[in-house]
């Protein structure tokens, strides 16, 4: 079964909504961007979430200290990379955070040459459409036929996070093409920047259960 990590949530009310739809993560972004969070809002919109549901947050170029406080303050279950995934880097981080982390692969016509290390050095790989001066939530997609094959060749070692331009209308056939672990969606299900519709979100989550079924 495809798990659903629904990310770029600022209100308690679509926090809650993504639980009751059996989301194993729950995404909170302070990276930038419209949907970037301060720590207080942030411990805000996760105060309901039960610990069976993975809380990820989604970092930049922070400190690594300062991500590992903030980890720690909110309870994070998964640190989510966007800024320098060095050894050292993601080191400095695991000495104050005891969670996963996973760094991110940002994606334009092939896997990059560095994704055999980024496996190595994190816990899982989540997969982004590289677009230049953002850091995700852009609603395009990773081609997924450029990159299908390649995947093949490291499917397993850890788990793969699949992100960018996923909706309810196109998440099966990147499931069907790709396989993932997770399936990453943010801007997918909103009705504006950072507001979620909780009927497209279902929607979502549906079509996840049946591409899953049929795989």
């Amino acid at each position: 079964m495809t798990e659903i990590k629904f990310c770029g949530l600022t209100r308690a009310e679509d926090a809650r909504a993504a639980v009751a739809l059996g989301a194993a993560y729950v995404g909170v972004i302070f990276a930038g961007g419209p949907r970037s969070l301060t720590v207080d809002r942030a411990a805000d919109v996760l105060a309901d979430v039960p610990p069976t549901v993975s809380r990820v947050g989604v970092f930049a170029e922070q400190e690594a200290e300062d991500i590992a406080s903030v980890a720690t303050r909110l309870q994070l279950h998964v640190v989510q990379l966007h800024g320098r995934a060095s050894a050292d880097r993601i080191a400095a981080i695991r000495r104050g955070f005891s969670g996963d982390v996973w760094p991110v692969v940002r994606v334009l016509g092939a896997l990059p040459n560095n994704v055999d290390e980024l496996l190595e050095l994190g816990d899982g790989l989540l997969l982004d459409a590289l677009v230049p001066g953002t850091l995700g939530g852009t609603g395009v997609a990773i081609p997924w036929a450029a990159v299908s094959r390649e995947l093949e060749e490291v499917r397993g070692l850890k788990p793969i996070v699949l992100a960018g331009g996923l909706r309810p209308e196109n998440v099966a056939e990147a499931i069907a093409r790709l396989a993932p672990d997770v399936v990453d969606v943010s801007s997918g299900v909103e009705s504006a920047p950072g507001i979620k519709d909780h009927d497209r979100m279902l929607a979502f989550r549906d079509a996840v259960t049946l591409a899953s079924a049929s795989t």
